[in-house]
């Protein structure tokens, strides 16, 4: 074994089978740890984000919290009942993507397809920042470290998320019901503080320097919806619970809304009661952890779980934004390189690609919470408001059972989270806004391109027109002097060409498949016997999901059967247009070929199909 698998086996664990699929679930509390941290850590922030902008009208503003954090819960349950039902109707996973395109159309679908990969890699870039931020207030001597950090916990969240989900489940379970548990706890202790008299009589005198307005009030909603941010994830990730998915799925999105409403709720009346204002390097549940416990080991633990629960609530980025690029690249709008299992049963390269994207922006936000903030929440909205709808027009088309009163539930969640995107944009739009505004259609154009692309290539591939042929089988010679082995990916008329040729240079021709589990074996024989009937298909599987290694083994065993002559080894490739068109696809024939050459095969042949 090279290096590179020993590091990789050391730090991901063994490869696992396709079998072991099934196997990878997560039962209700995992379920809830891995998919819901997002949400529930929200609750470290989301108080602070109302305060920050309410601090400017001066003291007498910052009671307006509380009543603002209850109609964010109000809006919170109105999300949670909405996507209930969105997970009746789809309980094979009915993400925003999947819903509104089946339902209102291609771009509605890519425009929620888009929101949700944005807010996804934001969500990774806030909770780390936030996370870090949580470390500093305890730790101020790691100020000028934080990007450092940031980094380094994108990393180890990315190692954890590469060894599979189930394991990450385990990992994750501790802090986030630690973070559960202490936030309910320095609730209650401050309740009861708060019932003897021990608080904090008023709040400091603060200057004006913004007059209080509703166009301030609506800025103070709009950032604390961010604490609504994640609520959707159980419904992308059905197929992630152990059976019956979507019941269990349904129950854990209702103890999400629950537990989240609760500590949201607690967190504000406890900010307003004790008259907490934001400071510079001390978040609002470190203030309020040195008011109500004081300084000692509760406090640390305190701030070291909701440090854990920050850094894990990225994973509910982890878990869906692979999910989701596998929804996208399985349609032909990503590269299909992100629908691709990795070794540990995961789509590792959606991982990969989430944890790059998140390490960029905190490098370009210097890992400041409140800059990225006004950035958050316009994807998910609009995601929201998307998939609702699509829900509404969904029971109107099936109209099954009790199916008024779903449609009626939905539309109350599509008009409400329209209402509230409408007054995210508005509010946030100079602050930083606009840049998502931009990003989406962008993101969207270039799922149309990589499309067409797809497209072009699949027409110019296509077998359709090609004559079906009778080939006289060929009779097998006494010596065999040039045999030849072709490698077959797909039946296309870049195989066509291959085989063609091998039959002006060989004299014996096999030709060999890898099943990795998603080939229609009688389908793909069937078309072989129409066109390439005389020479024989060997189709093999692959438990692994590996096509070089079994193609590797194969050939070496081919080449011993015929030990005194030179075996060709011939791989059909096709040519881009252009060399950037080349990233959409996987380089399997450069591997291959490596492969192929440590095993010492001599003559390795590439018959190439310009596109």
């Amino acid at each position: 074994m090279s290096l590179y698998p020993q590091i990789k086996k050391f730090f991901l664990g063994k490869s696992l089978p396709t079998s072991a699929h099934s196997e990878e679930r997560l039962s209700n509390a995992a379920a809830l740890a891995v998919l819901s941290s997002d949400a529930l850590s929200s609750v470290a922030y989301a108080t602070e984000e109302i305060l920050l902008v309410l601090v400017a009208a001066g003291t007498s503003a910052l009671g307006l919290s509380l009543p603002i954090a209850i109609a964010i819960i109000f809006l919170l349950g109105i999300v949670v009942l909405s996507y209930r039902q969105t997970i009746r109707a789809y309980p094979q996973g009915g993400g925003s993507y999947i819903v509104a395109r089946e339902n209102l159309g291609l771009y509605p679908g890519l425009v929620a397809g888009g929101s949700l990969m944005i807010d996804y890699i934001l969500t990774v870039t806030v909770s780390i920042s936030a996370g870090t931020a949580a470390l500093i207030s305890a730790i101020p001597v790691l100020q000028s470290h934080g990007v450092l950090l940031c980094l380094i916990f994108i990393f180890l969240l990315m190692l954890a998320n590469l060894r599979g989900v189930k394991e990450s489940g385990q990992i994750f379970m501790i802090p986030t019901y630690a973070f559960i548990g202490s936030i309910f706890l320095l609730i209650a202790i401050g309740l009861f503080k708060n019932s003897t008299g021990q608080v904090i009589t008023e709040y400091p005198s603060l200057p004006v320097t913004e007059g209080l307005s509703l166009f301030l009030i609506l800025r103070a909603f709009s950032a604390g919806c961010t604490a609504l941010t994640g609520v959707e994830a159980i419904s992308d990730g059905v197929l992630a619970f152990k059976p019956p998915e979507w019941k269990n799925a349904r129950l854990t999105l209702l103890y999400l809304g629950v537990i989240l409403g609760l500590m949201f709720v607690g967190i504000s009346y406890l900010a307003n009661t004790y008259h907490i204002v934001p400071e510079e390097g001390q978040t609002v549940v470190s203030l309020l952890g040195r008011v109500i416990l004081g300084t000692g080991p509760f406090y640390y633990f305190v701030q070291i779980v909701t440090l854990l629960v920050l850094l894990l609530a990225a994973n509910t980025s982890y878990g869906d934004f692979p999910r989701l690029c596998y929804f996208l690249a399985r349609d032909g709008f990503l590269p299909r390189q992100l629908s691709l299992l990795g070794d540990r049963l995961v789509y590792s390269n959606g991982i990969v690609l989430l944890s790059v994207c998140a390490g960029i922006l905190v490098i370009i936000f210097k890992g400041q919470v409140n800059a990225v903030i006004p950035l958050y929440a316009v994807g998910v909205f609009t995601s929201f408001t998307l998939s609702q709808a699509g829900m509404v027009r969904h029971w109107f088309n099936e109209q099954t059972g009790s199916w008024h009163a779903s449609a009626l539930m939905n539309a109350l969640g599509a008009i409400t989270t329209f209402v509230v995107l409408i007054v995210i944009i508005y509010t946030k739009l100079l602050l930083g806004a606009w840049l998502v505004v931009v990003a989406i259609p962008l993101l969207v154009s270039l799922f149309a391109l990589i499309h067409r692309h797809y497209q072009y290539v699949a027409q110019r591939l296509s077998i359709q027109g090609i004559a079906p042929r009778s080939y006289i089988p060929r009779p097998k010679p006494e010596f065999i002097t040039h045999p030849a082995v072709v490698v077959v990916g797909q039946l296309n008329r870049g195989t066509v060409e291959a085989l063609d040729y091998a039959r002006t240079i060989a004299d014996e021709i096999v030709a060999v498949h890898v099943d990795m589990g998603t080939t229609d074996r009688e389908k793909l024989q069937k078309k072989w016997r129409h066109l390439e009937s005389d020479i024989p298909l060997e189709i093999i599987g692959s438990p692994y999901r590996s096509v070089i290694e079994p193609i590797v083994n194969f050939v070496s065993q081919f080449e011993e059967h015929h030990p005194d002559v030179f075996t060709t080894i011939i791989i059909p490739a096709f040519v881009t247009r252009n060399w950037w068109d080349g990233i959409l696809h996987n380089q399997t024939t450069l591997f291959l070929k490596n492969a192929l050459k440590a095993k010492k095969s001599r003559v390795i042949t590439t018959v190439r199909f310009y596109l």
